[in-house]
């Protein structure tokens, strides 16, 4: 079908949406709506796109087939985390009680795709050096442009020791590669704590920011007298999952006072989170938080609360952008709309979903450098312009530690 006929019947069958938001009858719909909001003033005109795509298109369209992929696309075009469910995929959705094996990948979509927010160390994903802004172009033999968010999670999860491939592209990479992986049951480490500068500065670096591992930040942090600590360094790279609310309880470690965040909607009361004194651990030692494109979700609310209340610098990359609260609205036909209802915003105002948090020191990824050293490179070099092989060098790292190193304790 060519592309501009796609594009068509997409717009026309936004009329099916917008009947369920507004809750009229599109062939009802009269001039009495022209002087309201644009959605209602439109509605004659996707029903008059539909008649004709019915009666005059050259071939008789499989409506129901362009609606889904209609209904998917004004979804994801509000952001990637709001997705359209067909019947049949709502009912996996709603059966689906978690705990599968997985294969270490945070996933969002971004231009269209699954992309790869964030990998755990030492996963199957980490093994098969998936990183940071892989698009998955295919989960199997499924495009995971015809799949929503929700869809995607599920596709990747499975049984222990089922195997998964993926078609997957890589920055710089023209053609994908397939990658195949075996599923395993998760296990997350514990956050990984080391000393710097004769143990004057703590590196803590967790995976996750649940509560057992904000509980495992929360004793660090009450040790530190004890170690002779006076400095902390929070490395938030790559940590995309976890909760909200332990997010804002281990910002609060840190801080005495101020807000934390903001989460409003259109129908979503606004909410605004404050640090309580009584539940602040360290509220003087310097800080410095390493982020990068894999920082999203819980790790980006706690980026952004310490750096726009000046607790922290942060050192890095730019984050991913996410930080949206979803609910599910059932449809007649039995599937089902995800909309984000609301959004996280940072004490500044900024949302974290539309602009994520950008460092005041940016400084590029090991593997992004080491991508551009080697496109720079000409074909005639003998060696690529990176590092020694078996040799990683952490500029993000050294440049937090040079930073903390110059603050006086």
């Amino acid at each position: 079908m060519p592309k501009l006929s796609k594009i068509v019947l997409l717009v026309a069958s936004v009329v099916l949406v917008l009947t369920v938001f507004l809750g009229v009858n599109s062939s009802g719909v009269s001039a009495a709506t022209s002087g309201e909001d644009g959605a209602y003033r439109q509605i004659n005109v996707y029903s008059e796109v539909l008649r004709h795509i019915q009666t005059d298109y050259v071939v008789e369209p499989n409506i129901g087939a362009v609606t889904n992929g209609a209904l998917r696309g004004l979804l994801e075009s509000l952001d990637a985390d709001s997705s359209y469910l067909t019947p049949e995929e709502y009912k996996l959705y709603k059966s689906d009680k978690g705990g599968k094996a997985q294969v270490g990948i945070n996933v969002s979509k971004r231009y269209g795709y699954a992309t790869v927010v964030s990998v755990v160390p030492g996963s199957p994903a980490d093994k098969a050096n998936l990183n940071d802004g892989d698009i998955i172009e295919a989960i199997g033999s499924q495009d995971t442009r015809e799949l929503s968010l929700a869809m995607i999670q599920l596709l990747l999860a499975g049984q222990p020791g089922s195997e998964l491939t993926l078609s997957v592209v890589r920055p710089r990479k023209a053609n994908p590669e397939k990658v195949s992986m075996t599923r395993l049951v998760p296990i997350v480490p514990p956050v990984s704590e080391t000393m710097y500068e004769n143990s004057t500065i703590l590196y803590l670096k967790p995976v996750i920011l649940d509560h057992e591992h904000v509980q495992q930040i929360e004793a660090k942090l009450k040790a530190m007298p004890k170690a002779g600590n006076k400095k902390v360094l929070l490395d938030l790279r790559d940590v995309a999952a976890g909760d909200m609310a332990e997010a804002t309880r281990m910002a609060n470690f840190l801080l005495n006072t101020g807000t934390i965040a903001v989460l409003e909607g259109q129908k979503v009361q606004k909410q605004t989170f404050l640090a309580d004194a009584n539940k602040a651990i360290n509220v003087t030692a310097p800080v410095v938080v390493l982020t990068n494109r894999g920082t999203a979700g819980p790790a980006e609310l706690v980026a952004a609360a310490l750096l726009d209340n000046k607790r922290a610098e942060l050192v890095g990359e730019k984050t991913f952008g996410d930080g949206a609260q979803q609910k599910t609205f059932d449809l007649p036909d039995g599937g089902a709309l995800i909309l984000s209802v609301a959004k996280y915003e940072s004490p500044l105002g900024k949302k974290l979903q539309d602009e994520g948090v950008t460092p005041g020191t940016l400084v590029a990824s090991s593997v992004e450098a080491a991508a551009a050293a080697d496109d720079d490179a000409s074909p005639a070099d003998s060696q690529p312009a990176t590092v020694k092989p078996g040799v990683s060098v952490d500029e993000q790292l050294s440049k937090a530690l040079e930073i903390l190193k110059a603050k006086a304790a």
